[in-house]
């Protein structure tokens, strides 16, 4: 008896779980490939992307607001700082803590990372109309409400804890 390779089955009807992580172990795998060159890949990028915004570059906080233990983001901070992405300075607010800070070549490996990533994105959401997608980006945003955005208030309610 031969056996016979089926497609995995759609996702059943209101099965939210299945299809948000299918959606997202495409954009994943998309993502971890288009920035497969950068040091630390996706954590990377989230590094410089974080970094880029400027109100947030204490890396102690960057770490607990990216989800990365310390240990591990000094380590990754320390391979975009070596590949010459970032660089570091006391954080004038606390002369322990360090600042990571996009150098030049950093803001231009960002600038044709993102360009990928939105390609990425794109390819994942291909099968919705321009305006679903843009509903769907919305709606996961607003789902995601209880994580919190890297934005300056967030940051410093971070930074407090």
């Amino acid at each position: 008896m031969t056996e016979t390779t089926q497609a995995p089955a759609p996702p059943a009807v209101g099965d939210l779980g299945q299809a948000l992580g299918a959606l997202l172990r495409r954009y994943h795998e998309g993502a971890t490939e288009a920035v497969s060159e950068l040091p630390g890949g996706p954590r990377g990028f989230d590094v410089l992307r974080t970094s880029s915004l400027g109100s947030c570059s204490n890396q102690a906080t960057m770490a607990q607001l990216l989800g990365i233990d310390r240990t591990v983001m000094t380590y990754l901070v320390d391979d975009l700082e070596h590949a010459g992405l970032v660089m570091r300075r006391p954080d004038p607010a606390d002369r322990r803590a360090r600042q990571v800070l996009l150098t030049d070549k950093g803001r231009d490996v960002l600038a044709t990372a993102t360009e990928d990533i939105r390609a990425v994105e794109a390819s994942v959401l291909a099968g919705l109309s321009d305006d679903d997608a843009q509903l769907l980006r919305r709606l996961v945003i607003s789902a995601s409400a209880g994580a919190p955005p890297l934005d300056h208030s967030q940051c410093e309610a971070a930074a407090q804890c």
